[in-house]
């Protein structure tokens, strides 16, 4: 055809609703030049720039993320779908990087390391999502093209297309361990874990009538996408209601939880959150709170309660809430200058008062409090899949730190509370050493601590095992996995 231009080979756009960028016009070809290449789409560019982030920066994903996507100007289906490649991608890095290693010449350690974040960028979509693999090959040689050249693009085209030979199926076939032999090793890598951490949950779950299929099923719930938790705020909202206005489900097994669908989006926008009537707060970190406030006293409750480790304050927003229904007050401590001034916003207009301090010596009475909350820091590795980048930054030394500070913390719990008071003793962890460990060295050496039986203060939750501790699990409760002891002094 005379006056055209050279027909410019390369994948058919698909439709922006199957996950592909949106058409883009160049200029008019003509006799100035070759057409300008088309502009990296934002959303992968958002992903993308989460992926630096946390690489670089050591940035957390969830901190990150909601700044980026102002920034980019993206909302609704682009900022679900922003979500859903940045924090995939950061979840599955194991079981990338190996497929990655596999289908390229060099090491994976020469590889350029903004190379790398792209190339995971784009084995994530042509593995685990359903857009269409010319689609995902063609974005992600248009993200480094314009920013690396023509060569590094070539590259990464030529590794994602060896990725693209197999499914994820076929890659985890071809590379795991033999799951007869290693089924510890075999999950790990199918669900893209360390496998150390596998191990840690196979050893939490023990005897089971299938072990292995249990351990399939906690490390899949593991690393799916979480809906989204909300809690209303006692005496400020209902669940009912929160439940209708922001098109949510009321939660299962929490009076004040609500679930929202997954790829909500830009959570901040939600008017409840932004009007301080609800806060993001998984399910399972409310049912361990109310079950402290629900554990039977040998004596009346004066309304006299603590949060131990109360930063960044959801548990605080929770107990401050029912403790001002009945006239009580909540003391918090929080070690931390920053995290403590976010207790104070979490709990602005309760009748809560916080202390800067390390819960190993706050300036607190001893023998005061009817109820103690020990949320103590640990590993997390029971809220990995709402903290993507996690599983990869924590490492097994991490452990023996933090049970020493657990157990100094939950000795000072128990010098604060009353004779007959409760403390509850919680980890979003559901490692040994961090749960049953911490709690048979701590009653070791106060043999009149009695343990009670958690189990009756979690009414209606299922699948809670012998007790007399409780150990919730993302895929028997939907939940982050929390570990729940109550003692009373």
């Amino acid at each position: 055809m005379s006056g055209a231009g050279p027909r410019r080979e390369g994948p058919r756009r698909p439709r922006r609703d199957r996950g592909a960028p949106p058409r883009r016009s160049g200029p008019p070809r003509g006799r100035e030049g070759p057409p300008r290449p088309p502009e990296p789409d934002p959303v992968r560019l958002a992903a993308l720039e989460l992926l630096t982030a946390v690489r670089e920066r050591n940035a957390y994903a969830n901190l990150a993320l909601p700044a980026i996507l102002r920034r980019r100007r993206l909302r609704d289906r682009d900022a679900a779908l922003a979500t859903e490649l940045g924090y995939g991608t950061l979840r599955a890095q194991g079981l990338l990087d190996a497929v990655i290693d596999e289908c390229t010449d060099r090491p994976l350690a020469k590889v350029e390391s903004a190379l790398l974040d792209a190339l995971r960028l784009g084995a994530y979509q042509l593995l685990r999502t359903r857009i269409p693999p010319h689609a995902a090959v063609a974005t992600t040689v248009e993200l480094v093209r314009a920013e690396a050249g023509s060569r590094a693009g070539g590259f990464v085209n030529a590794v994602l297309r060896r990725v693209g030979e197999r499914d994820e199926a076929g890659w985890v076939a071809a590379l795991a361990p033999p799951a007869d032999e290693d089924p510890v090793g075999y999950a790990a890598f199918a669900h893209s874990h360390p496998r150390w951490i596998a191990q840690a949950f196979a050893d939490a779950l023990g005897r089971s009538a299938d072990p292995g299929a249990e351990l399939e099923a906690a490390l899949a719930a593991d690393d799916a996408r979480p809906a989204v938790h909300l809690l209303a705020r006692p005496g400020e909202i209902t669940a009912d209601e929160l439940a209708l206005v922001t098109g949510g489900e009321e939660a299962p097994y929490s009076p004040y939880g609500v679930h929202l669908a997954t790829g909500s989006g830009d959570i901040g926008e939600i008017d409840a959150i932004a009007e301080g009537l609800a806060i993001v707060q998984d399910e399972g970190s409310q049912l361990v709170a109310l079950a402290l406030t629900r554990a039977e006293l040998a004596g009346g409750d004066t309304g006299r309660w603590l949060d131990l480790c109360s930063g960044p304050g959801g548990k605080s927003a929770l107990l401050g809430g029912l403790v001002a229904i009945d006239g009580g007050t909540l003391d918090a401590v929080e070690p931390s200058e920053h995290r403590a001034d976010l207790v104070r916003r979490a709990v602005d207009g309760l009748p809560v008062t916080v202390h800067q301090a390390d819960g190993r010596e706050a300036p607190l009475p001893d023998a005061a409090f009817d109820r103690v909350l020990v949320d103590a820091p640990c590993t997390g590795l029971g809220a990995l899949r709402r903290r993507p980048e996690a599983r990869w930054r924590r490492q097994p030394s991490d452990v023996a730190g933090l049970t020493g500070l657990q157990r100094e913390l939950l000795t000072a719990a128990l010098r604060h509370v009353r004779p007959g008071g409760v403390v509850a003793y919680v980890t979003c962890s559901p490692h040994l050493s961090e749960t049953v460990g911490v709690l048979s060295a701590v009653r070791r050496k106060h043999p009149d601590v009695e343990l009670l039986d958690a189990r009756p203060c979690l009414p209606g939750v299922p699948h809670l095992g012998d007790g007399p501790t409780v150990q919730l699990w993302p895929h028997r409760h939907g939940t982050d996995a929390m570990f729940l002891a109550l003692l009373r002094r």
